[in-house]
């Protein structure tokens, strides 16, 4: 009895170890064609898009690809400034401001920064959930090495300034750049752009409320930080 117990116990195990590494090959297979082929919808999307049909069944999501050439300097560097200023330097993780994080969250005592990198920002907007955990957070660190190691620094920028959240249903730098200034993604001016980086850590709130004195803080910050941004 005891020993049919123990083969089934390690028989199931063997078996969650082959599904977690099929997953794995799942994903790597997805990020190594998304390393020549735009992604036409992210997990992320996805979710937004439910959320939104709940209420009005015909909704569809803003999103138009552009490539890297066709979008504004100005929101590059407005992006590295406020969101990851090591991000040509690091391989995935940027050590110091998760530290950082941790301590700013410690003595807030809640939650209120992630120290996320851009590289890790887009593996979970790519497949996983916002649900945090630290399952999820794992899956996020295994997927940025993928990204980190398959992609070049420019596919990782250039698809993340596409996929990102901007707003109630609006995705990517050039339905943002429509959304909240009738332009193009190439036509954004600094201050556009730097207004347009303040709003990436809560979107839908800033799409509600875009006068804020404190996204006018935060474009006043990045501004000033963005001729020292370093782009890949």
């Amino acid at each position: 009895m005891m020993q049919s117990l123990g083969r089934g116990l390690r028989w199931a195990l063997l078996g969650v170890i082959g599904l977690f590494f099929a997953w794995q090959l799942w994903l790597l297979g997805w990020v190594m064609f998304w390393g020549w082929f735009n992604p036409g919808t992210t997990r992320f999307m996805e979710i937004r898009l439910a959320e939104l049909r709940i209420k009005t069944p015909d909704a569809q999501l803003k999103h138009q690809w552009v490539p890297y050439e066709r979008i504004s300097v100005n929101l590059k560097r407005a992006i590295i400034a406020s969101e990851d200023a090591k991000f040509v330097d690091h391989e995935g993780f940027d050590w110091e401001g998760i530290q950082k994080a941790i301590e700013k969250n410690q003595k807030k005592g809640r939650f209120v920064a992630g120290g996320s990198t851009i590289s890790q920002q887009l593996a979970k907007n790519l497949f996983l959930t916002p649900t945090k955990s630290m399952f999820r957070k794992a899956e996020e660190a295994i997927i940025t090495l993928m990204l980190e190691t398959l992609w070049s620094k420019q596919r990782i920028f250039e698809v993340y300034l596409n996929v990102i959240e901007w707003g109630n249903g609006v995705f990517g730098a050039e339905a943002a750049a429509r959304h909240y200034y009738n332009a193009t993604a190439a036509q954004l001016g600094p201050e556009q752009a730097a207004r347009l980086a303040g709003m990436v850590p809560n979107p839908r709130f800033y799409d509600r409320n875009r006068n804020a004195p404190g996204l006018a803080r935060k474009t006043a910050i990045i501004l000033g930080r963005m001729p020292s941004a370093e782009l890949p």
